[in-house]
Order: structure tokens, then sequence, then C-alpha cells
């Protein structure tokens, strides 16, 4: 494994954990219904740059905002709330672009035309239009976008799956599974869904990103999450003091969203390279 590789997974390691302490961090502050502390304002230590003293006696990692709240803790809160994009939204894309990829690209025919016209209208929408509407119709919050994003984003993971079965419906072990008697169910789901398993993982590693990325515009335009630290509240809110200098909170939030979409693609090209039998024959 290469240098690079092990560090893209430390890194998500690292992310794994922000996000695991910041989930602990949210829970704990409901069941007591108290502020939590990336929320609790403190006027006294306002604009404080990275590990500056602040007036109230303390050190902060990555400085404090217009509100004195710590820019580490609320960017950890970031980290739990892109998770829960990333994994819910994929949650409801993989498998619905899955099932519809194996239907067309096993039964051809008419059943192919309805999965590739489902596959045209979804993809001929504006897609932030589309998730914009579902987030207003359903309410500003993580569901909304939950919503919008899974239900816009499963073209692509459609259209790779079906594209994979057609090479796998005509092959030799699926007419043997045909010849003794097995049901379509079976042999969709148990013989040819393994042999495109590797193109599931793949499609997840590029989806998170994605989907963390439009989160991340959707509540910067200030639809989205409301009343929680998300990294496009947090770059809405930084860049109205840009010009005064304060550039610890743009800075750092900004970082933050490049490493993760950088890990992401380097750990997809990887698998892409392990994982496709394609790419495993030329080797």
């Amino acid at each position: 494994m290469k240098f690079s590789v092990r560090l893209s997974l430390v890194l998500l390691a690292l992310y794994a954990l922000a996000a695991a302490f910041g989930e602990v961090q949210y829970r704990i502050a409901r069941a007591k219904d108290v502020t939590p502390g990336y929320n609790q304002v403190n006027l006294e230590a306002r604009y404080c740059p990275p590990l500056a003293l602040a007036p109230d006696g303390r050190r902060y990692l990555m400085g404090t905002d217009n509100l004195g709240r710590s820019v580490a803790l609320r960017l950890v809160q970031g980290s739990r709330i892109a998770f829960h994009v990333g994994i819910v939204t994929s949650l409801i894309a993989i498998p619905l672009g899955v099932v519809l990829g194996l239907l067309g690209g096993y039964f051809g025919g008419r059943v192919d035309s309805l999965v590739v016209w489902l596959c045209a209208t979804v993809a001929s929408m504006p897609g932030l239009l589309f998730i914009l509407a579902i987030s207003l119709v359903v309410g500003q919050g993580l569901l909304g976008i939950y919503l919008g994003i899974g239900f816009t984003t499963w073209v692509g993971v459609c259209r790779t799956i079906r594209a994979e079965v057609m090479k796998h419906a005509n092959r030799a072990y699926v007419q043997a599974a045909k010849t003794l008697g097995y049901s379509h169910a079976r042999i969709m789901f148990l013989h040819i869904l393994p042999n495109v398993a590797h193109m599931i993982l793949i499609q997840f590693s590029i989806r998170f990103p994605s989907a963390v990325a439009t989160e991340v515009f959707i509540s910067f335009l200030g639809i989205g999450v409301q009343g929680e630290p998300s990294w496009g509240v947090m770059i809405n809110n930084a860049r109205m003091r840009l010009w005064q200098g304060v550039w610890w909170e743009m800075a750092f939030t900004t970082l933050a969203i490049f490493a993760l979409v950088l890990v992401f693609n380097h750990l997809a090209d990887y698998l892409r390279d392990r994982l496709d039998p394609a790419l495993r024959s030329e080797r």
C-alpha cells in the first residue's frame, strides 16, 4: 500500500474520530438540555487569533469567531454533520441506484427503457434547484438535505451498475444459473451483485465528498442546517469578517473541506485500481 493511501486512511480516521466526538458532545448537550460548548457565546474572547491568549485567560487552538465561540469545536461539529450527510444520502441513493441498475441491466427491453427514462428525467432536472425545492417543502434542516441529495444523486450509481450488469447478464455463470432454474431475484442479488460490488464501494467513495460539498453550498445559502455549525454556515459567517483581518475561521474551514474531498478522491482512485477486474487483468 502506498504511503499516500496510508496517509489518506489516517486522515479519514481522524475525521471519523472527530465526527464521533462531536456526536457524543451533541447528544450529551441535548440529553441535559443545555447549550453545547461549540454554541456558547463568550464576548470577552471574540475575534481571538489561533493560540493567542484570550482575555478570559484561555488559548484557543484555531481561534474564536465573532461571538467568542471556539472555531475548533465548531469544525468538529461540522465533521459530524458532514458524515451524517455523506452516509445518510448514500444510504438513500446507492440502494435505489443499485436496484434500478440491476433491473435495467438484467432484464433489458421495456424494463431497461423505463430505467433509462427515469435516469434521463431526473438527470434533466436542475439538481440544485430540485434539492432546494425539497428542502423548502420538508423544512429547513438536515432532513430536507438528506432527501434532496439522496433522491437526486442516484442516477450516476444506476448508470454505472446497469452498464456492469449488462456485461455479466450473458456470461456463462448467469446462463448456468438460469439453466438450473434459479429465480431472477436470486441470480441478480446472489450471483451478479457480488461481481459488481466493487463498483458500489467506488461509487460510495465518490458520492460522499460530492454530497458533503452540496450540503456546504446549500447551508452557505442559508437553506440547510439551522442553529448548528455546518461548514457552509461557518463559511457564510466568516466571509463577512475577512475584510477585518479575521482570516482563521475561513481558512480552517476551507482547509477541512479540501482535505476531506482530497482524501475521498484519492481513496476512490485507489479502490478503482485495486478492485476493478479489468484493471487487475491488465496488470
